[in-house]
């Protein structure tokens, strides 16, 4: 009795915890976040599209780097990160008690909020390491970062097995987030009766385009490591930057580039509907 009485309490004090203020605002904060990110990734992507993006990064560094150069910009990266750190907290408190539904609470998807808590907690670090100055830490190029990775991984005794499993792991990873966009299974996610009819179909067609962009270039990104994986070559494998520019490189011209990079500043605005929308 007194074991589950001690469960109990447990159980209340992290729905206290979940069901808190200042968590609910921290996940709505997070997506409107991550929604800044996306915009202005999709926007350098089609800077880049006609040009050669002057030396630009159509990625989170090159993100951080163009809000780095606007008006207050130390004032809204430290802003960004605490947004994204609200996120990671909001994601923890998934971890630990569930996500709202019926099946919020099963093993598969409590250890699919903790990845997420610590992914937006090391994004949330990186954001802030780079208002603080460190500006390797949250600019540096993903495709650098890629290569070295990849490098790594293949030196490893079964290294092209790992980097193999890892790459498909990733396309079918983005093969699911497009479907699962185009299927709008975000519905279940968000209070689509607080909205009007002209605002849901805004949201419908932000969330499969959105969803479906960013799935292809998940997808995409993976097949690039298997490549590496099965040549050899750590240089195949891409980082977002580099696998955004070689829709460039398709018969399709710098245009596949410009749905891409439109799609994902798609993403970018249904995160935004997320933050006010969003079952938190």
């Amino acid at each position: 009795m007194r074991a589950e009485s001690a469960k109990l309490t447990g159980q209340h004090g992290a729905n206290r915890v979940a069901d808190s203020k200042a968590v609910e605002v921290g996940g709505r904060a997070g997506f409107a976040a991550r929604g800044v990110i996306y915009a202005l990734v999709g926007v350098l992507a089609v800077r880049i599209a006609f040009s050669d993006g002057g030396g630009q990064q159509a990625d989170r560094g090159g993100a951080l780097a163009e809000i780095a150069h606007k008006p207050f910009g130390s004032v809204l990266l430290w802003l960004l990160g605490a947004a994204l750190a609200g996120m990671a907290l909001w994601r923890l408190s998934e971890a630990v008690i569930g996500q709202p539904g019926e099946d919020g609470d099963k093993a598969g998807k409590r250890l699919a909020a903790a990845g997420r808590a610590v992914f937006y907690g090391f994004v949330s670090y990186s954001v802030l390491a780079y208002a603080v100055g460190e500006k390797t830490s949250g600019s540096g190029s993903s495709d650098k970062r890629t290569d070295d990775v990849t490098a790594k991984a293949l030196g490893w005794p079964g290294g092209q097995w790992i980097l193999s499993v890892a790459g498909i792991g990733v396309a079918c990873a983005g093969v699911w987030i497009a479907v699962r966009a185009l299927m709008r299974k975000f519905h279940k996610h968000l209070e689509m009766a607080r909205m009007s009819e002209r605002e849901r179909r805004v949201v419908d067609f932000l969330g499969m385009f959105g969803g479906a962009s960013r799935g292809v270039l998940f997808a995409t990104a993976g097949g690039f490591a298997v490549a590496a994986a099965v040549q050899h070559e750590p240089g195949k494998s891409k980082g977002m930057d580099d696998t955004l520019r070689s829709f460039a490189h398709t018969p399709a011209g710098p245009w596949l580039l410009v749905v891409i990079a439109v799609g994902l500043v798609a993403f970018g605005l249904f995160s935004w509907a997320n933050a006010r929308w969003r079952t938190v």
